[in-house]
C-alpha cells in the first residue's frame, strides 16, 4: 500500500436513541483495478497502538459496496440501497450473523479524491440493533 491518500472515516451510531461518533483519520490507498474502486487502510487502536484493523472498501460500478474488516474483529458487510444482506461479524466471543438493510448510498470519488457516504441498519434475528452512517472522505496527499 503506497498511502498516497489521507483518509478520514466517521461512523455514527444511533442505539435506542443515543448516538455515537467515531471519527479516523489516517493515511491509505485508493486504486481503480478491473471497473471497481478500492480504498485500504489500517485503523490502530487507541489503547494499544500496536493493535490495528487492515480495511478494504470495495465499490463496484453498480453502487454496491463491500467493506471488510480484518483484525481483532473481523467483519465483512455488503452495503446496496434498498437491499438487505445477511453478514457475518466475528469478535473473540464468536461468530455473528447480522443483517444489513442500506437505506441510502452517496458516492463521488474521482482520482484526486471525494467522499462516500452510506447510511444502513443493523439487525439481530431481525430486531432492529442500530442505525448507522459511515462517511468517507478522501484527499490526496500533498508533497
Amino acid at each position: 500500500m503506497d498511502k498516497n491518500y489521507i483518509i478520514s472515516v466517521t461512523g455514527i451510531q444511533e442505539v435506542e436513541g443515543e448516538k455515537d461518533k467515531v471519527e479516523v483519520i489516517t493515511e491509505g490507498d485508493m486504486v481503480k483495478k478491473n471497473g471497481h474502486t478500492y480504498i485500504s487502510y489500517k485503523e490502530y487502536n487507541e489503547d494499544n497502538p500496536k493493535i490495528c484493523s487492515h480495511n478494504l472498501i470495495k465499490i463496484e460500478n453498480d453502487g454496491k459496496i463491500t467493506v471488510i474488516r480484518k483484525g481483532e474483529t473481523e467483519s465483512r458487510l455488503i452495503l446496496e440501497k434498498d437491499k438487505r444482506h445477511q453478514c457475518c461479524y466475528r469478535t473473540m466471543a464468536g461468530n455473528l450473523m447480522i443483517g444489513i438493510f442500506t437505506e441510502d448510498v452517496d458516492i463521488d470519488l474521482k482520482e484526486s479524491g471525494g467522499k462516500l457516504r452510506v447510511k444502513y441498519s443493523i439487525d439481530f434475528n431481525n430486531d432492529l440493533m442500530s442505525k448507522n452512517e459511515l462517511r468517507i472522505k478522501i484527499k490526496t496527499k500533498t508533497k
